[in-house]
C-alpha cells in the first residue's frame, strides 16, 4: 500500500504552482494562489501538465467519480497526476478552459498520453474493453520511461 502511495502523484497546491512557475502565497492558516491568470495562461498550464505526464486526472477531492477513476489507476499500478481543482481559488477558471478543450465542465477530465479519453465511466469502459493499458503502454514507449512523471506498470 505504501508503494502505491509513492507511485502515484497527487499535486499539492504549493508544488503545482511552483512547478508551473507561479508564486505561491500563504496567508495565516489558509493558503491562496494568485488568481489573475488569463484563460490563455491557464490553457498553457493545462497543456503543459498534459504533455509532461502520461496520465492526468483533473479532479475534485469530493467527487465520487473522480475517486473511482483514481482508484482504477491505483488498482492497475499506473502512475497518474491528479490536479485537484477544488483546492485552487481559480479552479473554476481551469474548468472553463477544460470545457473549451473537451466539451464539458464535469470532472474528472482524464488525459492519457496527451489525449482526452473522457470521464470516469469512459475510462472504466476503456479498461473493460482492454484498451486502457495499451494507451498507457504507448506513453511508456514514446517517452522511453524517462518522462518527468513516468508511468509505471506492474
Amino acid at each position: 500500500m505504501a508503494l502505491r502511495a509513492l507511485r502515484r502523484r497527487q499535486w499539492q497546491k504549493e508544488e503545482l504552482w511552483s512547478w508551473l512557475g507561479f508564486p505561491y502565497f500563504r496567508m495565516g492558516n489558509s493558503a491562496s494562489v494568485t488568481t489573475d491568470l488569463s484563460n490563455t495562461a491557464t490553457a498553457n498550464h493545462i497543456k503543459d501538465a498534459i504533455s509532461d505526464n502520461c496520465v492526468v486526472i483533473f479532479s475534485k477531492t469530493t467527487c465520487s467519480y473522480c475517486n473511482m477513476a483514481k482508484k482504477l489507476f491505483q488498482d492497475m499500478n499506473v502512475n497518474y497526476t491528479a490536479i485537484e481543482l477544488d483546492r485552487y481559488e481559480n479552479g473554476s477558471q481551469f474548468q472553463d478552459v477544460l470545457h473549451q478543450m473537451t466539451g464539458s465542465r464535469t470532472v474528472p477530465r482524464i488525459f492519457i498520453n496527451g489525449t482526452f479519453v473522457g470521464g470516469a465511466t469512459d475510462t472504466q469502459r476503456l479498461h473493460r474493453e482492454g484498451k486502457l493499458l495499451p494507451l498507457v503502454h504507448q506513453c511508456l514507449i514514446q517517452r522511453g520511461g524517462g518522462s518527468r512523471q513516468p508511468c509505471s506498470l506492474p
